[in-house]
């Protein structure tokens, strides 16, 4: 996506479904969708070890998620991204966004030839900031 595709994007999405959400403070998973919290999107945490998360209902899996889900935001290893980009296809989510050191060029071929757009290796903290300010 070039810089005008990511201010439409972020101007235009507002639910954020986090895959690999994590309750620690000092972690990507949990600053960079806290970050995109204060901003005004609604995070919907997705792990299945917690009940929840920025003090939103957590759920297992993409599939559990009862609302429709713009992005889903994936804090995975490389190799565990293709069932979450098989799940993000089915719940009709309209962009995959695999954070900074995450790249599957399978699963983004599968998301792309589903008609979602695909991220890879960018931080969606990094790149709000770069884009609007702080």
């Amino acid at each position: 996506m070039n810089d005008a595709q990511l201010k439409e994007m972020y101007q235009t999405i507002r639910t954020i479904a986090t895959v690999g959400f994590s309750t620690n403070p000092a972690k990507p998973g949990y600053y960079v969708p806290e970050y995109l919290m204060l901003k005004g999107y609604r995070i919907i945490p997705v792990n299945p070890t917690i009940q929840e998360g920025l003090g939103q209902k957590a759920y297992p899996d993409l599939l559990s998620i009862p609302e429709k889900v713009d992005v889903v935001q994936i804090f995975r290893r490389a190799e565990e991204t293709p069932p979450i980009v098989a799940q993000a296809i089915q719940i009709g989510a309209k962009i995959v966004w695999m954070q900074v050191g995450i790249v599957n060029a399978e699963a983004a071929r599968a998301a792309e030839a589903a008609g979602l757009v695909v991220s890879m290796d960018k931080c969606m903290m990094i790149e709000h900031k770069r884009l609007f300010g702080e």
